[in-house]
């Protein structure tokens, strides 16, 4: 399976994105899909993640109430709505997908915010 991330780009602080992660080469039945990201100098981080169904979804307390994760399942692809974005949200979003220890990592989309 691959995962292709998109939709990264430079914002201005208070503005949107919707990222995307396109998957392809195979099923991703089943899987739990997230949002990483990782800002220069920093460990990657949890941002989001969502179940198969898409009824049950998780936050980083940090984007709470500004990110929505969500799926189509049939367009095999995942997104993530970011409103209301702070210079702190900056870093190279990764999108993932994992069921029972098999994990697969997109490429990664920078996404900047300017102050």
């Amino acid at each position: 399976v691959q995962l292709q991330a998109s939709g990264g780009g430079l914002v201005q602080a208070g503005g949107s994105l919707r990222l995307s992660c396109a998957a392809s080469g195979g099923t991703l039945r089943n899987y739990g899909m997230g949002w990483f990201r990782q800002a220069p100098g920093k460990e990657r981080e949890f941002v989001a993640a969502i179940n198969w169904s898409g009824g049950s979804t998780n936050y980083v307390d940090s984007v709470k109430g500004r990110f929505t994760i969500s799926r189509v399942n049939a367009r095999k692809t995942l997104y993530l709505q970011m409103n209301s974005l702070k210079p702190e949200d900056t870093a190279v979003y990764y999108c993932n997908a994992e069921r029972l220890g098999s994990i697969y990592w997109g490429q990664g989309t920078q996404v900047t915010v300017s102050s």
